[in-house]
């Protein structure tokens, strides 16, 4: 792990950094300069000379790293990316708890939970570390991007442990609200349990038949509404998954041949654009309770958010 970064978050996010021979056997033994060795490092996307003329890299003490400093083994560099261009995900964070610990909101649909890939600015960790001005905030579990509802957070690294440790042991009972067509020959309440798998780089999750099942959901219907456009009938499913496995419960109603409405990959993986907000995944975390790993408290933390979901069109 690297020393205290000199640089402070921008936008929420902390710099980057990197280490000379930091474990890479197949560069050559040296440089003659840093800027040598940070054209080598870097991507071509990164326009090194304009960091380096503009002093956007920096050593551990602060001080810029000029182009012609000669090259220095086991040497920590940091600096701040370009970010890309991003389009504002519709819909607000609502904060429903807050004190020492932890933080609590609810998500809208198509904001990220962690800054990643495409998703770096429209994500919630960027977006409130920069509105509650807490630079240590990081969810203690995560919600699809599509996904909508509770998302519980720390707010310093020093409490993550004992709650990330609450939920990697099934100490926290969760319940999700579903919509979803209705079958008449479908027998509910039921348990579904099966074998899921979700490949790194690979969109779907897919279900291993003849495999110990890993994930395990209550699925119930709440009530039924009225029928959709097409006059196919709709119901409100309650649903408690015991595990947490990627897609879980999207792809556990797919499998009693209910998939939830406005999903973009199951059954068919849909031609969405990342910009396209029209259609909302109606799937939303409803509850979070438990026991308080730190002092016992029992907890409990609800949406706020009216289901079904509607595509949200308030500012941030």
């Amino acid at each position: 792990m690297p020393p205290r970064s000199p640089l402070p978050q921008r936008l929420g996010l902390d710099a980057a950094w990197l280490r000379t021979n930091d474990g890479d056997r197949s560069a050559p033994p040296a440089w003659a300069t840093m800027r040598e060795w940070l054209h080598y490092r870097l991507p071509e996307n990164v326009e090194v000379d304009t960091f380096l003329d503009t002093g956007r890299f920096v050593y551990a003490n602060g001080e810029a790293v000029r182009g012609e400093d000669g090259y220095r083994s086991n040497t920590f560099i940091w600096f701040h990316r370009d970010l890309p261009v991003e389009t504002p995900v519709p819909g607000k964070i609502r904060v429903i708890h807050r004190d020492e610990r932890i933080v609590v909101i609810d998500k809208p649909p198509f904001l990220s939970s962690i800054p990643r890939g495409r998703h770096v600015r429209e994500s919630v960790v960027v977006r409130m570390r920069e509105e509650l001005g807490l630079p240590e905030l990081s969810p203690m579990h995560r919600l699809d991007r599509v996904t909508s509802g509770v998302l519980m957070l720390a707010t310093e690294q020093r409490w993550r442990a004992p709650y990330q440790t609450m939920f990697m042991r099934g100490e926290v009972q969760k319940v999700y609200r579903a919509l979803a067509g209705i079958r008449e020959d479908l027998v509910l309440p039921t348990v579904v349990r099966n074998h899921l798998i979700k490949e790194r780089g690979i969109m779907n999750a897919e279900i291993v038949p003849g495999v110990e099942p890993n994930s395990e959901s209550l699925v119930e219907l709440e009530s039924e509404i009225t029928p959709g456009p097409d006059g196919a009938r709709r119901g409100i499913y309650k649903l408690s998954p015991r595990t947490g496995k990627t897609h879980q419960l999207r792809m556990h109603l797919w499998s009693l041949g209910i998939p939830i409405a406005g999903d973009p990959l199951y059954p068919v993986a849909q031609d969405v654009a990342v910009d396209d907000f029209s259609t909302p995944l109606q799937l939303l975390a409803h509850t979070l309770s438990f026991s308080d790993p730190i002092d016992g408290t029992e907890r409990h933390f609800e949406s706020t958010r009216p289901f079904p979901l509607t595509a949200e069109t308030d500012a941030r």
